[in-house]
């Protein structure tokens, strides 16, 4: 268990916080200590305050994320409502990296502003930001104008697009960097067009993907450019759902988790699975992909944290 001392906080501070109930598969053991900060300052204070040594994990909605069965060492700082408000100015939207991926694209639209691809991603948008979040064809790297994040030092810094290396579903930020807020740039539209493709897109997606499961969003990325023969110019994309169902996984089980009948690259908690159930049954779809296909899976979902008993 990690020792803290009492450092200044007008947030929350809680000791040995279980973790399940702050994460969409509902698994995962307790945090040392959670931290909710008040504001920016408060985030900021506190965490030059902290020692070095304690590892710090930020935490969002937990939509993305499979905790192990042991819980985390150090401190995990979750932001609450001080981070999540939304403003727009002009072409651009400003974004608590608390506030939810659908919400921001909602509001958005009301102001006659497109960031409509956010509507369907699960989530918030510190965690859009930090994975490269897309849909439909379009990425937050193609929308990001600035951030503003907190170190592990405490300090407070402005991030713009040269200093974030995007890659697909995925950037080069520090893992103990906290988001605070993102800016957007947010093509014009029409408050009735946007709404009613944000319908559109949540029928699709309803139609397609186990909403209504415990999941946490794809499980794996898409495969890079791929070829059978070895020839560049046999190189071609693949989907992950396509190559598990060519392993045969889907509907695989393990334990309580499943690899979803109605969406292969969906892994769902079925009610009682552990987070090591989670995390080997992806990892034996990996096996099986990469001995049926050659072709090596890359996780989309975060683990962290430490084994169960």
């Amino acid at each position: 268990m990690t020792d803290i001392p009492d450092i200044p906080l007008r947030g929350t501070r809680t000791q040995d916080r279980p973790l399940a109930d702050l994460t969409w598969l509902r698994v995962g053991g307790p945090a040392d200590w959670l931290i909710q900060p008040a504001d920016e300052d408060d985030l900021c204070s506190f965490l030059a305050a902290l020692d070095p040594a304690v590892p710090v994990f930020p935490m969002g909605v937990g939509s993305n994320l499979i905790v192990r069965d042991g819980g985390l060492s150090g401190v995990v700082i979750r932001l609450g409502r001080g981070f999540n408000a939304i403003r727009v100015e002009g072409d651009l939207v400003i974004a608590g990296a608390a506030a939810l991926d659908a919400h921001v694209a909602r509001k958005a639209a009301e102001a006659g502003r497109d960031l409509t691809f956010l509507r369907t991603i699960p989530g918030s948008i510190g965690g859009a930001l930090r994975m490269n979040a897309g849909c439909y064809g379009s990425y937050v790297a193609d929308h990001f104008v600035a951030a503003r994040a907190v170190l592990r030092d405490g300090s407070a810094v402005t991030l713009g697009p040269g200093d974030i290396a995007f890659a697909y579903r995925q950037t080069d930020l520090p893992e103990d960097a906290v988001i605070t807020e993102v800016t957007f740039r947010a093509d014009e539209g029409q408050p009735e067009t946007l709404a009613a493709r944000m319908e559109d897109q949540i029928a699709r997606r309803d139609a397609s993907q186990p909403t209504k499961d415990r999941n946490a969003g794809s499980t794996f990325r898409n495969p890079a450019g791929y070829s059978s023969t070895g020839r560049a110019d046999d190189v071609h994309d693949l989907k992950a759902w396509a190559v598990i169902d060519a392993a045969g996984m889907r509907g695989a089980r393990r334990g309580g988790a499943q690899m979803s009948e109605k969406h292969s690259n969906f892994l769902i908690n079925t009610g009682d699975a552990t987070a090591a159930d989670l995390e080997a049954l992806g990892e034996e779809v990996r096996k099986r992909v990469f001995e049926t296909q050659g072709i090596e899976l890359q996780w989309e979902i975060m683990r962290v944290g430490r084994p169960g008993a």
